[in-house]
């Protein structure tokens, strides 16, 4: 045995029982990139199409936001959410970050006006529709526990301005079954974004969703293409994957 292969062999079975403890614990480590790292695949696509504005619709309390600030995206970002105590965590956030901007408290909809939104046990499952049993099931946390009423608006009310002060912008969309109403309400926007992030369902998990082949079919006809795809929502107990993100792009 040589030593180079001694080496090799030293350096695969200390990777082998980290991996080994590391999922003892429930946790996985990966190296920051494209293929291995959702992360590291979206930083990649960004600049790969030079995305300086990120749009950020669905924000909760900015996770998305912080994810790809740590994995090195430096452009604007505006980020859009209608829950009052995640509204409030997001200003919050948002204020260490001069490049990070938040819009007063809206749901976005395919129309101005007002909406009831119902508030999910672990705040990110929330939607304007009624979820379904099999979300519910696969998530018991998620269930809902009450309803807030907030102003409903637009996209293409609201983001002209910004539009106009960007090269290229993204669209992320995180709306628990309500981005076809989303992408209603940015019919004229729409043509001036450069890429779409977006939930993609593979089973209904909320009442009068439309589920992965219809987003997709629409997205197409606007002129998208679908880049990647990433995990999503996966039942903890059947393994089954609900939801996957879906990432378009103009090519």
């Amino acid at each position: 045995m040589n030593q180079n292969f001694r080496e090799s062999y030293r350096e695969m079975s200390l990777r082998a029982a980290v991996k080994k403890g590391l999922r003892k614990i429930g946790l996985e480590a990966h190296r920051f990139v494209p293929a291995s790292s959702p992360t590291a695949q979206i930083i990649a696509s960004l600049r790969k199409f030079g995305i300086d504005l990120v749009l950020d619709v669905g924000a909760n309390q900015g996770q998305f936001a912080l994810e790809i600030r740590s994995g090195g995206y430096e452009g604007n970002i505006l980020s859009f959410e209608p829950l009052s105590t995640a509204h409030n965590q997001l200003l919050q956030t948002s204020s260490r970050d001069p490049k990070w901007d938040v819009c007063p408290r809206t749901a976005l909809g395919d129309h101005d006006g007002e909406i009831e939104i119902n508030i999910a046990g672990n705040s990110v499952s929330s939607s304007i529709f009624p979820m379904l049993e099999s979300h519910r099931n696969a998530a018991p946390e998620s269930a809902y526990m009450g309803k807030e009423k907030v102003g409903m608006a637009m996209l293409d009310t609201l983001v002209r301005p910004y539009l106009d002060q960007s090269r290229a912008a993204f669209l992320k969309i995180d709306t628990q079954g309500y981005e076809w109403q989303v992408l209603d309400g940015a019919k004229d926007s729409l043509s001036r974004f450069q890429g779409v992030l977006l939930e993609l369902s593979f089973v209904p998990l909320y009442e009068g969703q439309h589920l992965w082949r219809e987003m997709i079919d629409r997205l197409e006809a606007d002129g998208f293409s679908l880049w990647a795809m990433q995990p999503g929502f996966t039942d903890a107990h059947s393994g089954q994957t609900l939801q996957a993100d879906g990432i378009f792009f103009r090519t």
